[in-house]
């Protein structure tokens, strides 16, 4: 429930910042009439508009699980996410729009002095609250508060090119300018859009991370017990920063139930640690096969047909693999 309140607590912030900074380029451009500054605002909407959305969506997705959503709600963060993607895309093209009309019916440009110190105040804003949002975001694993804290990150550089933009007109008074710096930044922003779009689109489709694999895999070899003879067919379902995992772990065959559950409860106690309670499992418990006693350490094994020769250290790739380890593959 922390993380979620954290989460909240941030996306609010960051929907306080964008409808300030909306009305902050609003009134660079009436001062101005710039087109490269109207597109900048024209992207400000997006952020007021995907904040919302996002702060909709963390509200709904900290839901606890019910009947109608077992996994809980975690996925509305990836379809949020997603539609701030698609909103920075098209304010892209209306921007290639806006700048190509501009440069056919061009306007006189004024009081760009004062636009520099506008836009300027909020490129550093941008900055500091984009970084703070994407770190909590990694840091509670939440795609929306990543999404959004690169949208104000990449923003903050397109109005630095922007404002660099705006100095090239002052110093040559070249007005062509204007349209030339909201072309380039209008297929950074699309660029963008189309990374957000790509990132929910794979959390929606239950992409394998690998990152969070890797993460699972070097929790595992650190603290690997003999009984855990084999772990193979592992998938993770990501549902915004809670993790749902299913495996197969191979234990010894001769073992009782209560035994195997007793060894199966120690690997979970150790991830659902780690992973500081966000995290369920599905575990299917195998009996190990003859042909693997040469990977198994087990002391004083009465069932043992071969010799230890080496464990197999597990990676992302056999892992995943729906087979039982052995020397032999």
């Amino acid at each position: 429930m922390k993380k979620e309140l954290n989460t909240i607590r941030m996306q609010k912030l960051l929907v306080g910042v964008s409808v300030l900074l909306f009305i902050i380029k609003v009134v660079a451009w009436i001062l101005t009439s710039s087109v490269a500054i109207l597109t900048d605002a024209m992207e400000s909407t997006v952020n007021v508009v995907a904040g919302f959305i996002g702060l909709y969506s963390i509200i709904l997705s900290s839901k606890p699980k019910d009947k109608e959503h077992p996994y809980g709600h975690g996925k509305a963060e990836f379809l949020s996410s997603a539609i701030e993607g698609v909103l920075i895309s098209v304010a892209g093209l209306i921007i290639i729009y806006e700048a190509l009309n501009n440069l056919i019916h061009p306007h006189q440009i004024k009081k760009l002095d004062y636009g520099i110190v506008l836009i300027a105040i909020t490129a550093v804003v941008n900055y500091i609250v984009g970084q703070i949002c994407v770190n909590k975001g990694k840091k509670e694993n939440s795609p929306i508060l990543i999404a959004s804290g690169s949208h104000l990150k990449s923003d903050t550089y397109s109005t630095l090119g922007l404002l660099l933009g705006i100095l090239l007109i002052i110093i040559t008074g070249k007005e062509w300018i204007d349209s030339a710096a909201a072309l380039l930044f209008a297929f950074i922003i699309i660029f963008t859009g189309y990374k957000i779009i790509r990132r929910s689109i794979a959390g929606i489709m239950d992409e394998t991370d690998n990152e969070i694999i890797a993460v699972i895999i070097k929790v595992l070899n650190e603290h690997r017990e003999v009984e855990w003879v084999d772990i193979h067919n592992m998938r993770v379902i990501n549902y915004a920063g809670f993790y749902h995992i299913d495996c197969h772990l191979t234990v010894p065959f001769y073992i009782n139930v209560n035994e195997a559950h007793q060894i199966l409860d120690r690997l979970t106690n150790l991830l659902t640690k780690h992973f500081k309670e966000r995290v369920e499992f599905f575990v299917h418990i195998d009996g190990c096969m003859p042909h693997q006693c040469n990977i198994c350490d087990v002391k004083n094994c009465s069932k043992r047909n071969a010799a230890f020769l080496q464990q197999i250290p597990w990676t992302n790739e056999n892992i995943l693999s729906n087979n039982k380890h052995s020397l032999n593959q």
